[in-house]
Order: C-alpha cells, then sequence, then structure tokens
C-alpha cells in the first residue's frame, strides 16, 4: 500500500453531542472545503470538478447515510490524481475527527453489494490500525478511462488516501465484474454500506468496542 501524504488540518465543528467534522486545507495542488456528519441522513452537496468522481462521493454519502459537502479546486487541467487523492485524505481525516474517541461503535461492517454483472465485498474495521487489502479488479482496469477522464487505478489510490487517514483496517474485493463503471461503483457502495454498520451506535456497546480501551 502506498503512503499519500499525511494531513495537518484544524478540524472544527466536533462536538460531543455531534459527530461531524469539517475541514479547509489549501495545498499548491488542491483548494477543497470538505465537511461530514456522520449522523445524516445522506445528503451530499459535491462538486470536485472530476465529474465520475462526484457521482463515487454521492453514492457514498447516500449508502452510509453520511452528509457530505464537498468543494475542490484543483489542478485537474494536469491530472485529476492529486484532487482524488486530497480529497481521500481530508475525507479519512475528517471521519477520523468526527468519529471522536469511537465510543459506543459497533466497529465492525460488512457488505457486499451488486450492480449489475459487477459484485463486491467491503469489510471495515474502525481500529485504529490503517490497513488496506484491495483484490480482484481485472487486468486493465487500472488504465481505464471511466467516462473519460477518472483513471480506473484512482479507486484504490483514494481507498489507500482514506484509509491511511481514518486510521480503518479495509479489505475490499471485486467479486465479479466486467463495465469499468459498474466496478468503481459496486465498490464506492460496498465500502459505504460497511462503514454504515461500523459507525453505527450500538446501544448494546458499553464503552469501546476493543479489549485495549481504545481504538
Amino acid at each position: 500500500m502506498s503512503c499519500p501524504r499525511p494531513v495537518a488540518a484544524k478540524i472544527q465543528g466536533m462536538t460531543a453531542a455531534s459527530r461531524s467534522a469539517s475541514l479547509e486545507p489549501v495545498t499548491s495542488e488542491s483548494s477543497i472545503r470538505l465537511s461530514v456528519n456522520l449522523d445524516g441522513t445522506g445528503t451530499s452537496d459535491i462538486d470536485t470538478g472530476v465529474p465520475f468522481f462526484d457521482h463515487m462521493l454521492d453514492a457514498f454519502a447516500r449508502h452510509s447515510l453520511t452528509d457530505l459537502q464537498v468543494h475542490a479546486q484543483g489542478d485537474v487541467h494536469i491530472d485529476i490524481h492529486h484532487t482524488v487523492e486530497d480529497t481521500g485524505i481530508l475525507l479519512g481525516a475528517a471521519l477520523l475527527e468526527a468519529l471522536g474517541d469511537k465510543r459506543g461503535i459497533s466497529r465492525y461492517g460488512d457488505a457486499v453489494v451488486p450492480l449489475d454483472e459487477a459484485l463486491a465485498q467491503a469489510v471495515v474495521d474502525i481500529s485504529g490500525r490503517p490497513y488496506l487489502v484491495h483484490s480482484g479488479e481485472p487486468a486493465g482496469f487500472e488504465f481505464h478511462l471511466i467516462g473519460g477522464h477518472y483513471t480506473g487505478s484512482m479507486v484504490r489510490h483514494f481507498f489507500e488516501a482514506l484509509t491511511l487517514n481514518a486510521r480503518f483496517t479495509v479489505h475490499l474485493r471485486l467479486l465479479e465484474g466486467r463495465d469499468p463503471h459498474h466496478i468503481a461503483e459496486a465498490e464506492f457502495k460496498a465500502f459505504a454500506r460497511a462503514f454504515r454498520q461500523a459507525k453505527a451506535l450500538d446501544p448494546l456497546v458499553q464503552g469501546i468496542p476493543s479489549t485495549k480501551g481504545a481504538l
């Protein structure tokens, strides 16, 4: 797994009663305003300058029931790489901050999601230990341009950035798939559904769900 650049940004909007966070860092490659509310209804307001990526972020918001706002201005005239990577870094950092001390969460989530011929599985552990296992995409998928602008390799790179900065353990597998659009969307939706389970507050969980007492 590659190591995306760590984020150093001030997070605002976090309160004991609200699992939310907002970030607005600026680099020479991108300027991004991002906010999350883990206890939302899945509403989104997204404009990254990369249309297919907007579609994937909207799918994440809707299927994880996370309210998400992302407004990005990046050097997409050069490549979409920086905008996608930096958004993944910031989204991961925002999820980490919004989860707080993780008291009372379910912690684990598992989802298998179909999209026509594509089938993806995601398993999420809000573990405090960043690790991504990603497999199953067909040979050549990483070179395919989805919508004429989004390279297939960006799927893995986005999840690398998010996983590292959210400090999640994620296993993401494509079980079946032929159409690149369907493959990418099934993977995003599977992750969203698994995260939805993992972030959920479980009334049966007392304190932090770890034998170490911290996540």
